[in-house]
C-alpha cells in the first residue's frame, strides 16, 4: 500500500513552484501525494504525478491580482506593509486552511489511514493547527524553508530588518532590542491576531512569536546551503540545509537554440548583465530595471533585462547596450551572465548562485531584505538597501562587483555546495525518516 503524503501551499507562484518537485520526486519514491493549493495550479501539479486537492478560493489569494483586489495594500512600506500582509493575506486564512487540510485527512481515515506526512510551505499557516496535535493523532510534520529562514537561535539576528549575524555582546544586544521592537511592537498587532485566529478554530498555537512558529515541525528544511544561511547548530537535525529544487545544475539542460531571441549572438565576447524584478513586483520598472538601463547606458557592457512578462514596452526608450524580452531561459542565459541585477527573489538568487553568478540585490519587501543580507553575508554580492536604488548607486555596485574577484569566487563556492546538495531527494528523506508523527493515521 502506498503511503499518502500531503503537500500544501499557498496559492502564489513562488511558493507552489519549489514543492513541486518535491511532489514529483515523492511520487517517484511511491508515495500517493495529494497537493492543496489553488485549482489554477492544476497542469501544474498533475504533471509531478501528484493529485490536486483543490484548496477553496477563501483560503488563499492570487498575486497576479493582489493590487486589485485589495487597494488598501497600496502605499504600505517597511513594517506597516509586513503585518498588513501577514495579517490579511495569510493570517485570515488559517480557518479555511485547516478546515481543507482535515477535510484530507479525514477522508485518508475514512479509507485506510495512511497519511504518513504532511509538507508544507511556511505561510500555509493553517499547517500550524497540525503541529501542534498530540504525535499520535497525526502524520509527521515537515515545513519547507522557501524564503530565508526565520526560525529563532543564538546568535541569529532576527527576521525582517535584514540584519547580518553580529557576533559578541553588542550582536546580542542589538538583536534583543531589535527582536523586542519587532515582537511587542510593529508586529505584535499580527502576533495576537495569529493567536486569536487559532484559538477561535480550538487549536493550541504554537508557542513563541509567529516567525518562530516551524519549531513545532518535526522537521525544518530549508532550501539553500550552508554558505546562504546563517548556523543554527543547537537545532540539530530537526533543521536541514538541502539546497535549491527545480534549479538544474548548469548544463544538464538544453535548451533549442531556436527558441532563443534573435539578438542572442550579441552575447558573444560581451560582458553581460542581466537585471530582472522577477515575476511578481515588475508592474513598475522605474524600481530597478530602469535605473539598471540608465546606470550602465555608458558602461561596456550588455545589459539583458527580462521584465518577468510585462510588456517590454514598459521600459521605455532602450540605449544600444540593452536587450529585452519579457521572459528569457536561464538554463541558457545564466552560464553567459557576468554580474545579475536583481529585487531579490529568494528562487530567482538560487538560480544565479547555481551558475555560480556573483549578485547585486536591491529589494525591502515581503522577504528581499533578508535575502540581501544573505547575499552580503556570504560574500556573493552587494546589497543596496531599499527598492529603488539610484542609477549611480547601481553603477558603482555593479563596477565593484565585476572587478573584485572575491564575488565571484563566493558565488562560485556556493555553486559548489548547490551541486552537492540532495534538493528535493533530501526533502524525500526528511518525510520518510522516523520521528514523532510518522506514519501514523487517525489525524485528529
Amino acid at each position: 500500500m502506498r503511503p499518502t503524503t500531503v503537500v500544501a501551499a499557498c496559492p502564489v507562484h513562488a511558493h507552489v513552484s519549489p514543492l513541486l518537485p518535491v511532489a514529483r520526486a515523492l511520487v517517484d519514491a511511491g508515495h500517493r501525494v495529494r497537493f492543496l493549493t489553488a485549482e489554477r495550479f492544476r497542469t501544474e501539479v498533475e504533471a509531478t504525478g501528484a493529485e490536486l486537492a483543490p484548496l477553496p478560493p477563501d483560503a488563499g489569494f492570487d498575486e497576479r491580482t493582489l493590487d486589485v483586489d485589495h487597494p488598501e495594500r497600496a502605499g504600505r512600506t517597511g513594517a506597516a506593509a509586513m503585518r498588513w500582509d501577514l495579517t490579511e493575506l495569510f493570517i485570515r486564512r488559517i480557518a479555511t486552511q485547516v478546515a481543507a487540510l482535515d477535510a484530507i485527512l479525514d477522508e485518508a481515515d475514512g479509507t485506510d489511514g495512511t497519511v504518513g506526512a504532511l509538507v508544507f510551505d511556511p505561510l500555509f499557516l493553517g499547517a500550524f493547527a497540525i503541529t501542534t496535535r498530540p504525535p499520535a493523532q497525526r502524520p509527521r510534520t515537515v515545513v519547507v524553508g522557501i524564503f530565508p529562514s526565520a526560525t529563532p537561535h543564538p546568535g541569529v539576528p532576527p527576521f525582517g530588518p535584514g540584519l547580518t549575524p553580529m557576533p559578541g555582546l553588542g550582536g546580542r544586544v542589538r538583536d534583543a532590542l531589535v527582536r523586542a521592537a519587532v515582537e511587542r511592537g510593529a508586529l505584535r498587532p499580527a502576533q495576537v491576531a495569529a493567536v486569536r485566529a487559532m484559538r477561535d478554530i480550538g487549536a493550541r498555537p504554537p508557542a513563541g512569536f509567529l516567525f518562530g512558529w516551524a519549531a513545532s515541525a518535526d522537521v525544518t528544511v530549508q532550501l539553500t546551503v550552508p554558505g546562504f544561511e546563517y548556523p543554527r547548530p543547537l537545532l540539530g537535525d530537526t533543521f536541514r540545509l538541502l539546497g535549491p529544487t527545480g534549479v538544474p545544475r548548469p548544463g544538464s539542460v538544453t535548451v533549442d537554440p531556436a527558441t532563443l531571441p534573435g539578438w542572442w549572438s550579441d552575447l558573444d565576447g560581451r560582458t553581460v548583465v542581466h537585471v530582472t524584478q522577477g515575476t511578481v513586483a515588475n508592474d513598475d520598472p522605474a524600481q530597478l530595471l530602469r535605473p539598471t538601463i540608465d546606470a550602465l547606458a555608458d558602461e561596456d557592457v550588455l545589459v539583458v533585462a527580462a521584465t518577468g512578462g510585462a510588456p517590454v514596452e514598459n521600459l521605455g526608450p532602450l540605449p544600444a547596450n540593452v536587450r529585452a524580452e519579457r521572459m528569457l531561459p536561464y538554463p541558457a542565459l545564466l552560464p553567459r551572465t557576468d554580474v545579475m541585477v536583481t529585487n531579490g527573489g529568494y528562487g530567482g538568487v538560487h538560480w544565479a548562485l547555481a551558475h555560480g553568478v556573483p549578485l547585486v540585490v536591491a529589494g525591502a519587501t515581503e522577504d528581499k531584505a533578508e535575502v540581501g543580507a544573505r547575499v552580503a553575508w556570504s560574500g556573493a554580492g552587494v546589497r543596496l538597501r531599499g527598492n529603488r536604488p539610484t542609477a549611480d548607486r547601481v553603477r558603482d555596485a555593479v563596477r565593484t562587483v565585476r572587478t573584485d574577484p572575491s564575488y565571484r569566487a563566493s558565488a562560485q563556492r556556493l555553486a559548489e555546495q548547490i551541486a552537492a546538495s540532495p534538493g528535493a531527494a533530501g526533502v524525500v528523506d526528511a518525510v520518510t525518516a522516523s520521528g514523532p508523527g510518522s506514519g501514523v493515521g487517525g489525524c485528529r
